[in-house]
């Protein structure tokens, strides 16, 4: 499997996730802190995995 997310959209990947897992955190008793969580975990996942496969059903590769 080739990675598809390399740059700048990793590293908004990261800035962006950190904020949902911190929002998570911190609002963990309710549904919506439960869901920022989990979108977190995912878009962090993918920025360490350098794989996104919504991008590889889209065609976009970011990656130099």
């Amino acid at each position: 499997m080739n990675p598809n997310v390399g740059g700048s959209d990793r590293a908004l990947r990261v800035v962006v996730a950190t904020g949902l897992l911190c929002f998570g955190y911190s609002n963990r008793e309710q549904t919506v802190g439960t869901l920022a969580f989990i979108a977190g975990s995912d878009l962090l996942a993918t920025a360490i995995i350098q794989r996104c496969p919504l991008n590889a059903l889209l065609g976009i590769d970011t990656c130099p």
